[in-house]
Formats: structure tokens, C-alpha cells, sequence
């Protein structure tokens, strides 16, 4: 009984797909076979024997294995293989296409591949491989992982993805003999990763093949209906088309311009992108069709636009000049629609004959046409630029999951382009921000931003950026990345870097306070923390699995370790005993040393922590109740956020209170210099100018206005104001208060506690 590669994409093949490279019927090596005429068109004689010995090698080793569909399991990789022999790719991408099932699904390795075949083919083979034989915490993670490695060997030798797209566009042709749940999870992951990558790097009919047979598997009643719809518009708009094609010729030969002009039809699904994002019917749209123009040259692309915008009336808005300013993949051309016969609009792109052959090859073009002219190598400039920008978010990325994530932000297909101060063109996701833009400039411009001229004009952060947009990035010696950046920030490598800098920052920071926790515990413990040498620490390093001391430290500031626990175990390595007080029987519980004595209880208490405000991340003020200095107050450990402050009475810890492994004694700093937030309630006469004479009064006092808000109009002759107010201490928003009750027609000030304040308010103003 033959073995079935169950755990592979195949599927039967369907009539009405993209069919690029599909397997051939006669056996790969013969004289006629759809591998062989390909392969014939541009490859040495001596080359080709190169690629039927592989042949040979990946039919053995997949020998008795069929496809879902009832095939040989050898039709798969040959038919990659007729994919990127349709690309001109060279031999080691050829071979590795034939082999790059053999590592994963048989018993041979890449040290096996690299004796028969080569180091080189052997490398592009392992960078395909799955991790399959690693254990991970789900399939999630294990597909990030996987895509971790394949992307990191794309950056070294981008022919890994080529043949990975090849793979994966040949699955897609092939999907149907799959369960239809498993139909829709491999499609969604070719529609956001694979079809994204084809287009950044500028495959253009891989990546629209990709789209459509996605499309297909997930929304199958709409690709359908719009299918019905194209047959049937097809002989409606035959005559129209035909028309336009013929007077666009007759314009070019009046005016001596040499062009090949033919019309083409938008594949599906960026027929279904403009009618779901524009909410249209099909009836609306009409440029189904578009017309392509290729000319000898760069002057040409600019007298054919003249010329055909002389025979049609162009539409203002519509035109895009990629020629002076390329897409991020390469891609150059001139777009514009025109108002055509019976207002039809008319899509063109004019592009010469070198921006055609790259549109439609993209990176391959290196080995489809062995170019060595400028554009290409800007092509190969930019390609590589995008591959570091790849392996610069990997090393900032935490986890796979989080690399993942930053891939399918940074491969956003729409873009704007923006200027430099010195003229330099960026280009830029849609929706892109002041911030974005710092970090593609430089990871420490964007690290130390604080303001931003647009056009000249100052602007916030967040401001979106727009096409032609001139942006200087102002920085600060002293300023770091805002956690609320990541809120607005569209690119991956901006997210990134905001990331990391804030882990690693939460990280430093939870380790200091994480020490000054554990010392407090040793001393409990009648220990000096110096007594406790660096040979006690590396054997609590080894017990705990771990590779330093600050990641212990850190565990115990963010609340995921108890310093009690450590406190101990770190003296069991020293071998330091502590003895009860005499009399005594007794445990720590929570650091808390409880005894009896003679029938009374006793209470040994860790000292208490001081509160500095310069803590950062590491200690958190709670929402709740926002205690400021002179406050009451008490720690708590909650996991992940690390030590909590909250006041004393604060009615969201009484359940803790109970439990004294989750709270700290802790104290405030005599002289702290940070302003802290605290919330306001006003009570005044409802009159012109009371918002303006109380902010104003905020200001006397040497407060800063976090937030304020207006409660609803009622008609009433007082109104409610909800102010967040920063204040360095109790005293200094006492004489705050006094100076606001001061004011005429404040009738009521009170501080009030937790996210209440502006409850029911409707403006509000940050």
C-alpha cells in the first residue's frame, strides 16, 4: 500500500486556477516533459543533466509516497521546480526545489545533500526545512518559529523564499483534496504572509495568483459571484474595450511613438479589495480592465503619457508617478486613468521595456535577464535593505509570535512617500506616523524623539503621515520611548524597537527593585546581603535553570518570584542557619516570622521599602486610588506588573489585605522630586470663562493639567469639572485646592479617587 504525505498541502488540481508550472504527465526526465522544454529555453546541456540526476535522487527518496490527490508524491516538487524554471532561476535553485521535501520527510539529511549536490544547495534545502522535529507550546508558535528560520535564510540567500513561494503557489493550485477547515487556515496564512512577500519582492504573478486562489478557499460564494459577473461583463465590454485599444494605437503610431499596447483584466480579488473598501457593487466598477503601454525607453513613457492624455481627458486625482519615485519592491511605471468613450474611466500603465520585465519578475530578474544596469541594482539595493530590516526585528523580537507579528506589519502593501531634510525619499506604510518615520531614519532618532515638523510646521507624533510630506524628526538628549507610541505606531520595525527598549528598560528596572526586596528579606533573616558570596549565587543560577543572577533579581521585582523563597534557598546554598529566637516555634510565612511564646505571637517584619518615584516601570501607581506622597500606602506584588502601590484605604485591596504574601510595607521618599497624578472634582457656577480662570489657576500653583473633562449640559446653573491635575505631594495640592477655592463661583473641590472622575462627561481635552 502506497504512503500518503498527509501532512503536506496536496490536492487535486482545478481547471479554473492560476496553473504556473503545473505537473507534468510525462515522467520529469524525458525529451518532452513540461520540466524539460522549460529548462531547454536558457540552461546548458550539461546543467540540465545536473537537474535529472537530482530528479532521480528526490524520485527515490519519495518513492512509494502519493499525494491527497492519488499522485506520485514526485509531481510536487517537480512542478516547483517548472515554476521557477519559468523565472530563468538558476541550477542550485532548481535542484533545491526538487529536494526541498527530502530532509523533512525521509531519512536523508542536508550532509547528504551537500556531498551529492553541493554546500550551496544543501544550505537553500535547510533554510526550507521545517523544525518539525522540535517540541513547541503550540502550533502557533511552532509556524512563527518556522517562519523565524525561513525568513533568516531568505536574508542570506533570497532564492530560499523564491522556491518557498514556488512551494507554496503549487499547495494552492492543489488545495481542493484538503478538509475544507484546513483549506481556510493555509489560505488565510498565504493570504497575509506569502502573497505580501511575493509582492515586496515584486513577483507579480505569484503574488496575484496567490491572492485569487486565497480568495477562493476562504470567501467561495463571493470569488464565485464575481467570477459570474467578469464572464459575463467580458462580452458586454468587449466592444468598448476593443475601441479604446485600437484609438490608444492609432494615438502612439501618430505620434512616432514605438509601444506594444494590450489590455489586461484586474485579477479578483483587488476587484473584490475596491468593491469591499469603497462599498461598491460591481455595476460601479469599470476599470475591470486596465491598458498597459511598453515603450523603448524612459523618455518614451513620458511622450506616450502626453500622447494619451492629448486623446482622452486625464482625472487629476489618478495619476502616480512610480518612474520618479519606485515602490519599495522595484516597481516603475506611470499610472493614470482618463475619462474614456461613454465616461468609462480608463486605467494605464506606461513603463518601458526594462521597468516591464522587472514588474513581472521582480528579484528573479537578477537571473531571468543577467542585467547589470542601475535600476537592478537598486532593485538588489533595496531587496537586501528590507532582508537586514528582517534581521534587525528578529534580534529585537522577544518570541517568535512577536517576530511574526512585525513581519505582517512591515509587509503592508499600500505606502506613502516622504521627504527627508535632505531630500532623501522614504517610503513608508499607509497610515504611517511622525514615529515610524524617526526609526526607519535610525533606531536612536526614534529612541530620542520628542517633536516633529511637518512641512515645515510643527505637529504631534502621532500625526499621519501624507505623499510628499517634508519631515524633520526633533530630538531630545534625555528622552525615551513612550509606551502610548505603540498605540499609533504602523511599522514593524518601529514597534520592534519601542518593544525591546521598553523590556529591557522594565527588565533593569525590576531587577534593582527586585534586589532591594530580596536584601530586605536576608536582613529579615539577621543576614547581611554581602555575606551571601557569588559561588551561593551560581548554584541558585544552576537549581533554577536560569543564566544569570538580574533575571532572578527581575522575577522577584515583577512579582513572579517571592523574595522570602529566594531569601531562603540562597541561605540553604550558604549554608547559613537561621535559628528562631530562643523559645520560640515558629515558620516564615509570606516574610513574616510567626511564633509563640509562652501562647503569644510574634511578629518579625521585613523592613520597609521606599518608594523614590524614580522607579519607572518597575513600580506601578495604582489607577484606582493614585496615591501621591503623604499618602498612607501599601505595596502589592501582582505577577507580570511587579509592585503596585496603592493607598492605605483603598477599597480594590481590602480581599489582599488578608493574604501577606501579596503586600509589602513600603514608604515614600522624603524629598521626591517627580509629580505625580491625582483627579479633581469641581463644582461651579456655570458661566463664560470658568474653564479658562481654574486652568489658569492650576498653572499659579505649579501644577501641570494631565486631563479635564465637562459633564453633559443639563441646563443647571453649576456644572461639574473633572480635572487630572500633577502634583509633587499632599501639601503641594492642599495649597492647589486653597488657591482654587479662592476663585469666585467654585461652590464644591474634592480629590477624588479611582477612574471615576469625568464619568458621564462628554468633552474632554488631553
Amino acid at each position: 500500500m502506497p504512503k500518503t504525505a498527509s501532512h503536506h498541502n496536496a490536492e487535486s488540481s482545478r481547471p479554473d486556477s492560476t496553473q504556473l508550472g503545473s505537473a507534468p504527465l510525462l515522467p520529469a526526465d524525458s525529451e518532452d516533459s513540461a520540466l524539460s522544454l522549460r529548462l531547454k529555453q536558457y540552461l546548458k546541456p550539461q546543467d540540465i543533466e545536473q537537474v535529472w540526476g537530482a530528479y532521480r535522487f528526490a524520485f527515490q527518496a519519495h518513492e512509494g509516497i502519493v499525494r491527497k490527490t492519488g499522485e506520485l508524491y514526485i509531481t510536487h516538487p517537480v512542478s516547483v521546480a517548472c515554476i521557477l524554471a519559468d523565472l530563468h532561476m538558476d541550477v542550485p535553485t532548481i535542484l533545491a526545489a526538487l529536494l526541498h521535501d527530502v530532509v523533512e520527510d525521509t531519512e536523508i539529511t542536508t550532509h547528504d545533500i551537500a556531498e551529492k549536490f553541493g554546500q550551496q544547495v544543501a544550505e537553500l534545502v535547510d533554510g526550507l526545512t521545517k523544525l518539525d522535529k522540535i517540541e513547541f507550546q503550540s502550533a502557533s508558535v511552532a509556524q512563527a518559529e518556522n517562519f523565524r528560520k525561513m525568513l533568516l535564510a531568505m536574508s542570506q540567500d533570497v532564492r530560499v523564499i523564491l522556491v518557498k513561494l514556488a512551494d507554496r503557489l503549487h499547495n494552492m493550485q492543489t488545495l481542493e483534496a484538503m478538509k475544507p477547515e484546513k483549506q481556510k487556515l493555509i489560505a488565510k496564512e498565504t493570504l497575509e504572509i506569502y502573497a505580501p512577500i511575493a509582492n515586496r519582492l515584486g513577483l507579480n504573478d505569484i503574488y496575484q495568483a496567490l491572492e485569487d486562489l486565497s480568495f477562493q478557499y476562504l470567501y467561495p460564494m463571493r470569488f464565485r459571484a464575481i467570477s459570474k459577473a467578469i464572464m459575463a461583463a467580458r462580452g458586454n465590454r468587449k466592444e468598448v474595450v476593443s475601441k479604446i485599444l485600437e484609438s490608444i494605437k492609432q494615438q502612439l503610431i501618430s505620434l512616432n511613438i514605438d509601444a506594444e499596447v494590450s489590455g489586461r483584466e484586474k485579477h479578483l480579488y483587488s476587484i473584490y479589495k475596491k468593491m469591499s473598501g469603497k462599498t461598491t457593487t460591481f455595476s460601479q466598477i469599470y476599470d475591470i480592465y486596465g491598458f498597459r503601454v511598453v515603450v523603448k525607453d524612459l523618455p518614451s513613457c513620458y511622450l506616450a503619457l502626453g500622447a494619451l492624455h492629448a486623446l482622452y481627458k486625464p482625472i487629476p486625482s489618478k495619476f502616480k508617478d512610480y518612474i520618479a519615485i519606485p515602490k519599495a519592491n522595484g516597481y516603475q511605471s506611470l499610472h493614470t486613468t482618463l475619462f474614456g468613450p461613454f465616461g468609462t474611466p480608463i486605467e494605464v500603465q506606461i513603463r518601458s521595456t526594462e521597468m516591464h520585465n522587472i514588474a513581472d519578475a521582480g528579484v528573479a530578474a537578477h537571473w531571468l535577464y543577467k542585467a547589470s544596469d542601475a535600476q537592478l541594482t537598486a532593485l538588489q539595493q533595496q531587496t537586501h535593505q528590507w532582508l537586514q530590516r528582517l534581521l534587525e526585528i528578529q534580534s529585537e523580537s522577544s518570541d517568535s509570535l512577536d517576530f511574526l507579528e512585525h513581519l505582517k506589519i512591515d509587509l503592508f502593501p499600500d505606502e506613502v512617500y516622504v521627504f527627508t531634510p535632505k531630500g532623501k525619499i522614504l517610503a513608508l506604510p499607509k497610515g504611517a506616523t511622525a514615529v515610524d518615520f524617526a526609526y526607519a531614519v535610525h533606531t536612536d532618532i526614534g529612541n530620542s524623539c520628542v517633536a516633529v515638523r511637518i512641512n515645515h510646521e510643527l505637529a504631534p507624533l502621532r500625526t499621519e503621515l501624507h505623499n510628499g510630506d517634508h519631515v524633520e524628526i526633533i530630538t531630545g538628549s534625555l528622552a525615551k520611548p513612550n509606551p502610548a507610541w505603540l498605540n499609533y505606531v504602523v511599522t514593524g520595525r518601529a514597534r520592534a524597537h519601542i518593544r525591546h527598549f521598553l523590556k529591557a528598560q522594565q527588565s533593569t528596572e525590576s531587577a534593582q527593585l527586585g534586589e532591594r526586596m530580596l536584601n530586605q528579606a536576608l536582613r529579615a533573616l539577621h543576614v547581611e546581603p554581602n555575606q551571601v558570596t557569588e559561588q551561593h549565587w551560581q548554584k541558585l543560577i544552576r537549581d533554577y535553570g536560569l543564566k544569570k543572577k538580574s533575571e532572578i533579581l527581575t522575577d522577584i521585582g515583577l512579582g513572579k518570584r517571592q523574595n522570602v523563597m529566594v531569601a531562603h534557598q540562597l541561605l540553604a546554598m550558604a549554608e547559613v542557619v537561621v535559628e528562631p529566637p530562643e523559645g520560640t516555634i515558629g515558620r516564615f510565612l509570606g516574610g513574616k516570622f510567626l511564633g509563640k511564646i509562652f501562647g503569644k505571637t510574634t511578629k518579625k517584619s521585613l523592613d520597609t521599602i521606599t518608594i523614590r518615584g524614580s522607579e519607572g516601570m518597575a513600580v506601578q501607581f495604582a489607577q484606582c486610588c493614585r496615591p501621591i506622597p503623604g499618602d498612607p500606602i501599601l505595596g502589592f506584588i501582582n505577577k507580570d506588573k511587579g509592585l503596585v502601590v496603592h493607598t492605605h484605604d483603598c477599597p480594590a485591596i481590602r480581599k489582599f489585605r488578608l493574604d501577606p504574601d501579596k503586600w509589602l510595607d513600603v514608604e515614600w521618599e522624603p524629598e521626591s522630586q517627580r509629580l505625580y497624578k491625582t483627579n479633581l472634582n469641581l463644582t461651579v457656577a456655570n458661566q463664560p470663562g470658568m474653564l479658562a480662570k481654574i486652568a489658569s489657576g492650576i498653572a499659579d500653583a505649579g501644577s501641570n493639567i494631565d486631563n479635564v473633562s465637562v459633564e453633559e449640559e443639563d441646563g443647571s446653573a453649576y456644572a461639574n469639572l473633572y480635572f487630572t491635575v500633577q502634583v509633587k505631594d499632599r501639601i503641594h495640592l492642599a495649597e492647589l485646592m486653597r488657591g482654587l477655592r479662592k476663585i469666585p463661583d467654585v461652590v464644591r473641590i474634592n480629590r477624588t479617587k479611582g477612574n471615576a472622575a469625568g464619568n458621564g462627561a462628554k468633552k474632554s481635552s488631553q
